[in-house]
Formats: structure tokens, sequence, C-alpha cells
């Protein structure tokens, strides 16, 4: 039965060679069986005959089209790609990246948000308050009579100037001297 150790016939074997004389299997049994094999022998040996020809039809067809194989493989790596982009596993992470990206540009706009608040809160400040009021008084006396006001930059800016050019006229005084 199942246990059998009879070789099973490689392609191209007799078949009937390997069937033992031990089985029991009629005269007439065995003849059937021989024309079987022999017809499923054909029928692989055209369809292998049928295949090449179609293979060299389908050769020729690609060569009056001009398609060469490095042609071909972008086509199958185009229709690989499509194929993967309409996966719900690729949908999925398409979608869990782009919620990612939405909620970390949110995240550093809340941070630049932040950013400015603190800025203006200190800005607003006692402390800033009278650290600008200082270098107001600063430019008034150095300066001299220029408008107040103005933002912090030009504040500071003046007050840099005036700071230099009375350095400057410290140092031509000490040379005429």
């Amino acid at each position: 039965g199942l246990l059998r150790s009879d070789s099973i016939p490689e392609v191209g074997e007799d078949a009937a060679a390997t069937v033992s004389m031990a089985e029991t299997l009629s005269e007439e049994e065995q003849d059937e069986l021989r024309k079987e094999l022999a017809k499923v022998e054909e029928e692989i040996q055209t369809l292998s005959q049928v295949l090449a020809a179609k293979e060299k039809h389908l050769a020729e067809i690609k060569r009056k089209l001009g398609i060469n194989s490095l042609q071909e493989l972008r086509q199958n790596i185009t229709k690989s790609w499509q194929d993967v982009t309409s996966t719900t596993a690729y949908k999925r992470t398409s979608e869990t990246l782009s919620q990612a990206g939405q909620k970390a540009s949110a995240a550093f706009s809340s941070v630049g948000s932040v950013i400015t608040k603190k800025f203006e809160d200190v800005r607003n400040s006692p402390t800033f308050k009278s650290f600008e009021e200082k270098v107001e008084n600063f430019k008034s006396k150095v300066g001299g009579s220029k408008p107040a006001g103005g933002d912090f930059g030009e504040v500071l800016n003046s007050a840099a100037n005036a700071s230099a050019t009375e350095t400057i006229a410290e140092q031509t005084e000490e040379e005429t001297h």
C-alpha cells in the first residue's frame, strides 16, 4: 500500500517497466495504462511545442513594438508599485504618516506661538520696561534732544553710535592736548 518502497518513475522512464510483476494488474489493465502513458507523454510534448511557438511569437511582437528588456523592467516596476500602493497596508501607513506630519506641523506651530508669546511677555515685563527706560535716558543724555520713542532696536543702535562718537571725541581731545 502506502508504505511501498518502489521508486516513482522519472520523466522519460518506461513506467510500465517499473511495475512489479507481483502487482495484480491484468494484461488488459497494463495495456490500458501503457496507452494512457503514451497519450500523456504526447500531450506534454505537444504542449511544450505550443509553448515554444507562443514564446517565439511573443518575442516577435515585442521586437516589432520596440519593447526591450529595460522597458519591460520599467513596466514591471510601475505595475508592482501600483499594486503596492493599492494595498490596504500601504494606504493605512500613508494615512498614518500624513496624520503624523500634520500633528508635527501643528506642534511646531504651537512652539512658534509659545516662543512669540514669551518674547511679548518679556518685552512687557517691568524689568524690560525699566531697562528700556534706562536706555532711553542714556540716549537722551548722550544723543541730545532727539524725540523719545522708537523701537528698542533703534534705541540700542542710537546708544551704540552715541557711545562710539563720545569715545572718538575723547580720543581727539587727548591727542590735541
